[in-house]
C-alpha cells in the first residue's frame, strides 16, 4: 500500500493529517536527505541507529523518494521540526503511521529526523551548545529502534512524538538524566503554589525524565548531571529563568516503597522530589513496559529475577495498581 494512502484510510490520524494539510506555507523548510548512500550512514551512526537497522534505511530511502505522498508527508513533517524551533510546546505531533504502511511507515520518522539534522545542528551552534551534548541529546534515537525490535520483533521506531522533544530543541541529555524545556501543567501549577513556589499554571520549569538502557540511577550520577543540568540552562538559555525541576514518572509512585529498601537508588531519587501524590486514572502498563520490555505481557507470566521485577508484578498479580508520581523541587 502506497504510504499516504494507509495514513489516510487510518481514521486516528484523520484530525492529524489534516493539520499537515492545513499547515503548508510559502516559506517551508526544505526536506532534504543525504544525496549518497554513505552520506546517510554516517547520518544513521551520528544518531546511533543499530546497525540491524541501517541496511533497510539505505534501502528505503529509494522507496521513500520514489513515493510522491511520502516524500509530500516527509517535508510538511521536517517543516513542523524546523517552524519555531526551540519555542517550548510549539513542536509537532508525529504519530506512529499505520502497520499496514509497512516497513516504511514504521521507519518513516526516521527519515524525518534526518532530514531535519541540519536545521536542528544550527540551532545548537546558535545557543552555543556543546557538540557532545547536542550529539548524545540526538543519539537517543537508537534507543527508539532498539525498543522497537525489542517489543515487535522488527524494525522500526517507536514514540516518534517523544523524539520530537529531541530535535525540537526543547529536551538535552546530560549525564545520566534528561531534561526538558517545559511549563507547568494546571494541577502541578496548583501544588506548587501551595508548597510555597512562586510558579502558576504556565510557568517555565525544567522536567526530568529518567532514560532506560543508561545504567544503575545511583545518586552520585543523579548529583552530577544535576550539577550539569544547572550549568547548561543558566549558560546556554540565560534569558529562562528556571525556579523548580519537577518530574512525572511511575518511578515517583509511592507504593514502590513498600518493596523497595530505602537505600535502594529509585527510593533515593524520590527523595529529592516533594511528591505529592499521584493523580488520575492507573498506569500498569508503564511500569511493564519499562521493566520488562513490552507492557502487554501478562502479569502471571512476569519475571521475578530483580527486587523492581518482583516489585511490579507482586502488587499486580496481588491486584493492585501503579500509577504516575508527581514531584518537584526547588530549582
Amino acid at each position: 500500500m502506497v504510504l499516504l494512502d494507509a495514513v489516510r484510510a487510518d481514521e486516528r490520524l484523520a484530525d492529524w493529517l489534516g493539520g499537515l494539510e492545513e499547515s503548508g506555507s510559502a516559506h517551508a523548510v526544505q526536506a532534504r536527505l543525504p544525496d549518497a548512500d554513505d552520506e546517510l550512514l554516517d547520518a544513521l551512526v551520528d544518531l546511533a541507529v543499530p546497525y540491524e537497522d541501517v541496511n533497510d534505511l539505505i534501502a528505503l530511502r529509494r522507496t521513500l523518494a520514489a513515493d510522491e505522498g511520502a516524500t509530500w508527508l516527509l517535508g510538511r513533517c521536517v517543516d513542523g521540526l524546523a517552524r519555531d524551533l526551540g519555542r517550548v510546546g510549539k513542536g509537532p505531533r508525529l504519530l506512529p503511521l499505520p502497520w499496514d504502511s509497512g516497513p516504511l511507515g514504521r521507519y518513516f520518522h526516521v527519515f524525518v529526523f534526518v532530514a531535519a539534522l541540519p536545521y536542528v545542528r544550527a540551532y545548537h551552534r546558535e545557543r552555543g551548545i556543546p557538540d557532545d551534548i547536542s550529539r548524545r541529546t540526538l543519539a537517543d534515537l537508537g534507543r527508539g529502534l532498539v525498543l522497537h525490535r525489542r517489543r515487535y520483533g522488527v524494525g522500526g521506531l517507536v514514540a516518534p512524538t517523544w523524539f520530537a522533544l529531541h530535535f525540537h530543541g526543547e529536551l538535552f541529555q546530560l549525564g545520566r538524566l534528561q531534561y526538558q524545556r517545559s511549563r507547568v501543567a494546571g494541577r502541578e501549577g496548583v501544588a506548587l503554589a501551595a508548597a510555597g513556589l512562586p510558579l502558576g499554571p504556565g510557568e517555565p520549569c525544567i522536567d526530568l525524565h529518567i532514560p532506560d538502557y543508561a545504567g544503575p540511577l545511583t545518586p552520585t550520577a543523579c548529583d552530577r548531571s544535576l550539577a550539569s543540568a544547572h550549568d547548561f540552562f543558566a549558560r546556554h538559555f540565560p534569558e529562562e529563568r528556571y525556579t523548580a525541576g519537577c518530574c512525572h514518572s511511575w518511578l515517583l509512585d509511592p507504593q514502590l516503597r513498600r518493596y523497595l529498601p530505602e537505600d535502594s537508588n529509585i527510593v533515593r531519587f524520590q527523595r529529592r522530589f516533594r511528591v505529592g501524590g499521584t493523580i488520575g486514572e492507573p498506569e500498569d502498563d508503564l511500569p511493564v513496559r519499562f521493566v520488562f520490555g513490552d507492557p502487554d505481557l501478562p502479569m502471571e507470566t512476569l519475571p521475578r529475577r530483580t527486587r523492581l521485577e518482583r516489585a511490579v508484578g507482586d502488587h499486580l498479580r496481588a491486584g493492585g495498581h501503579w500509577y504516575s508520581g508527581h514531584g518537584w523541587f526547588a530549582w
